[in-house]
């Protein structure tokens, strides 16, 4: 006997021999019908048990109503197993699944924190999984992420939560529809909730191609916003990738275990298509990473031709002004000529040089006429006329 069991069996005030006694009368026994135990009873406010049940035979038995219900109902079946569902659970009820199934310190730390990266350890006899569920939402067009933990033992599957993805409620519904299923222990309610989280990712993969078909629409339109939104689906694809990788090896490692923990045959076979499923989710992911890096650097490109294009056409537009002031600086100036010259002559003083003089008003007229002729050649030669 396990020392998991020595202390189960010791805190409830049960002996080995007790219990090895009842394992024997349960092989003559015939299996306990479902009435026989305590069914589901209403919840408290702020309970977080979202489920509990007992399995034995691939059915349900019970649904206990809390957690110590839910373990003298185990012990009171044998060869059965439990799945108990929490959301958001405290320290308190943590505390108590770890005394009664022996669960690792550390391992109820990292469920109790939250915010985990997938992994997947083995702590003696049990199991601890956390999974990265994801989902697309088509209004915000943006990828939500899901936290779930997982501790499985050889009787026993605890199931935490931290968010609304995944919903396990239909992965029990799905096990409870195939008892031959659930029959084949809790590496089948693994296998169940891994395929649940990763055949919600084929709807995210959706969501992202299209998302990237409409940015490579929009940068070749020049939206001035694809920027900002190149970015931010980056960062989804990322986040998206760090959810999605670590499965490959964790799939590698259940998968090395398969023979020294005597996985079933048809599990071995559907874990190996969940890793399938998987593998390609990451390699469609890494093309939509590199996609992504490409887009914005063609983005980069356009941007930076629509920037010299624009330069250019001001480059243009400042050199045709600088011409049209060459010209009206040279007509100024040209003009400014005769205007000085009669200023001069206009003056009222009596005491002026050819004021009197008979060829006066022609030495002026003819004075402008060269000045501004000569003017004018000047600035023609310099092209600015």
């Amino acid at each position: 006997m396990s020392d998991l069991r020595l202390r189960t069996l010791r805190a409830f005030g049960r002996t080995p021999s007790l219990r090895a006694a009842a394992r024997r009368h349960a092989e003559i026994a015939p299996v306990v019908e479902p009435d026989a135990l305590p069914r589901e009873a209403p919840k408290p406010k702020g309970h977080s048990v979202v489920d509990s049940a007992i399995y034995c035979g691939g059915r349900r038995v019970a649904s206990p109503g809390s957690l110590a219900e839910t373990y003298r109902v185990l012990h009171k079946a044998p060869k059965s197993l439990a799945w108990i569902g929490l959301y958001r659970p405290d320290s308190r009820e943590l505390a108590s699944l770890a005394q009664e199934f022996d669960l690792h310190e550390l391992a109820i730390e990292d469920a109790i924190q939250a915010h985990q990266r997938p992994k997947l350890e083995r702590y003696g006899e049990t199991l601890f999984v956390v999974l990265k569920a994801a989902r697309y939402r088509d209004a915000t067009e943006e990828v939500e992420f899901g936290e779930v933990h997982l501790f499985v033992g050889p009787d026993f599957v605890v199931t935490v939560r931290h968010a609304e993805a995944p919903n396990l409620a239909a992965v029990r519904r799905r096990v409870e529809r195939d008892p031959e299923l659930l029959n084949r222990g809790t590496e089948a309610v693994l296998y169940a909730i891994m395929d649940k989280v990763v055949d919600g990712y084929a709807p995210v993969v959706a969501g992202l191609e299209n998302d990237i078909d409409e940015i490579e629409t929009e940068v070749f339109r020049g939206d001035p916003k694809v920027s900002r939104r190149i970015y931010e689906l980056s960062r989804e694809v990322i986040e998206f990738q760090r959810a999605t990788r670590p499965l490959v090896g964790m799939l590698e490692s259940l998968r090395g275990g398969f023979e020294k923990y005597g996985v079933d045959e048809e599990l071995q076979r559907s874990l190996r298509d969940v890793a399938d499923h998987v593998t390609e989710v990451v390699e469609k992911v890494d093309g939509f990473r590199e996609l992504l890096r490409d887009i914005l650097t063609v983005n980069s490109t356009l941007v930076a031709q629509e920037q010299n294009e624009e330069m250019k056409s001001l480059a243009i537009a400042s050199s045709a002004q600088n011409e049209e002031v060459k010209k009206i600086s040279a007509w100024a100036a040209i003009l400014f000529a005769p205007t000085l010259i009669g200023t001069v002559y206009g003056m009222n003083f009596d005491n002026m040089p050819e004021l009197h003089w008979e060829y006066g008003y022609p030495f002026a007229v003819g004075l402008m006429g060269m000045v501004c002729g000569g003017l004018y050649l000047i600035f023609k030669r310099l092209s600015w006329l």
